[in-house]
């Protein structure tokens, strides 16, 4: 007997939309119909609030993992073999392994969160879900009963870390144990019910050779990079939204040198640093009745109290860029963050911007200025058309002509054009320009080889 046949015999016919309900007439029910979604979704509700009922939740934590989801297993495995309706054995493991996601895990995201091909999970309402792999967004099958299943799931995640989503305050970012960022916005202000967007991070962070085998940059750019790291140059990371920013900023953190001490300030904390001297710092949000935020600003305050050796701020997206590019210009060098951007003069142009908004009053030429002498480097990064995300350019301040300042690209990515099959043609370059940095490398025992700089172009 078909599933189908089985759901329409425990929970009766469902009427059709354009026929009375007083109809006698029965309502067959397709196998990839709602109805018969709706139906499974009941009785796996159904399963679900029994074995709530049944468990003692008090005693969950102290019960190892393995042992728990066995138990867990034979108590739904008992309500299964109570229900009416029979199932097959594929049926009923499905069913086991999904009420274990739910009283577990976070439900029906629990499988993506597990597929390491994905990267974003993009959740538009109960109903519709879509993941992002290789860089490209395709629609999933996956659903949730309704609103009120999908919120449950949203307040387990935020509710484990101390973040509280509701109508007084409908925006929450949070993430997940494996550093993953998660960002949900609730009606009111979503007007198509609960939205939760996942980027994922692997359980094993990205490295420098990672990057290259996916052609993000060339060994020759990665040798300069990480010799800027361990020189202390205070190295500014650009790019727009999914163009890597985080996963970068995470690989050129691995090179800074162990002896040091690195204090992280992120508004989720995402960067998984394999130093071990780091002391990872979180804002937070206002408390219900509008109190006890801690905002990234106050975060670099206290931090230059803490006595660091490096300062990595996950991104710069505020008035706390003012106290970024003071301890940048005190001393404190060799710090890394990430902006919003699209190239790197928009970078700069944004910093100015920031500083403004932390209502500093000082004349133009003077901001100009202090911004030149605080950062030494900028990366822009760009998500192409097919996914892929490349090192667009990577450009050393130099100083200040008149009012404006001026720049020069070191290495930069010439792109060719697209292949039929979709994908982006193009290669990394250097310009021929040597820079100035190239001193501080060699005092800080960082020494380059000779034609680095000279003009050349991936084969």
């Amino acid at each position: 007997m078909a599933l189908s046949d089985r759901l329409n015999r425990a929970f009766g016919p469902v009427p059709r939309k354009d026929e009375n309900v007083s109809d006698p007439a029965p309502v067959i029910i397709e196998p990839d119909s709602r109805p018969t979604r709706n139906a499974y979704q009941e009785l796996k509700s159904r399963i679900h609030r029994r074995l709530l009922d049944r468990l003692d939740l008090s005693n969950l934590a102290r019960i190892p993992q393995e042992a728990l989801e066995a138990e867990i297993g034979r108590a739904v495995e008992a309500l299964v073999q109570a229900e009416s309706m029979p199932l097959n054995r594929s049926e009923r493991d499905r069913l086991v392994v999904e009420v274990l996601h739910e009283t577990l895990g976070l439900g029906p995201l629990e499988p993506m969160l597990h597929d390491p091909q994905i990267s974003d999970i993009l959740v538009n309402g109960p109903h519709q879900v879509y993941v992002e792999r290789f860089g490209k967004l395709e629609p999933t099958e996956v659903v949730f009963k309704d609103n009120a299943h999908l919120m449950q799931i949203i307040d387990r995640i935020v509710s484990q870390v101390g973040r509280r989503v509701d109508e007084s305050s409908p925006m929450v970012d949070a993430r997940l144990v494996d550093g993953s960022r998660v960002n949900a916005i609730i009606p009111p202000v979503s007007l198509t019910g609960p939205v939760l967007s996942i980027r994922r991070f692997g359980a094993d962070p990205l490295q420098m050779k990672d990057l290259l085998g996916f052609h993000t940059l060339t060994p020759e750019m990665a040798e300069v990079l990480m010799g800027a790291v361990r020189a202390r140059l205070n190295v500014l990371i650009s790019g727009g939204t999914g163009s890597g920013k985080t996963t970068f900023l995470n690989v050129l953190s691995g090179s800074i040198p162990a002896t040091e001490r690195i204090i992280t300030i992120e508004d989720s904390a995402e960067l998984q640093l394999h130093q071990d001297h780091v002391v990872r710092l979180e804002t937070r949000p206002a408390s219900i009745e509008g109190t006890g935020v801690v905002t990234q600003r106050d975060l670099v305050r206290n931090a230059l109290r803490m006595r660091p050796d490096r300062i990595v701020v996950g991104e710069v997206r505020s008035s706390e860029v003012l106290d970024m590019l003071q301890a940048m210009n005190t001393g404190h060098d060799g710090s890394l963050t990430t902006i919003h951007a699209n190239t790197a003069r928009d970078a700069l142009t944004r910093l100015e911007t920031m500083v403004l908004m932390a209502g500093l009053s000082i004349p133009e030429r003077a901001l100009r200025g202090w911004i030149c002498s605080a950062l030494d480097l900028i990366i822009q990064l760009s998500r192409l058309s097919d996914g892929s995300r490349k090192v667009i350019s990577v450009s050393e301040i130099v100083g200040m002509e008149g009012n404006v300042i001026t720049t020069q690209d070191i290495f930069a990515f010439e792109k060719q054009g697209v292949n039929e099959q979709g994908v982006v043609l193009g290669r990394h370059k250097a310009t021929g320009i040597r820079p100035k940095f190239t001193e501080r490398l060699k005092h800080a025992g960082i020494l380059l080889p000779t034609g680095l700089f000279e003009e050349w172009s991936e084969a």
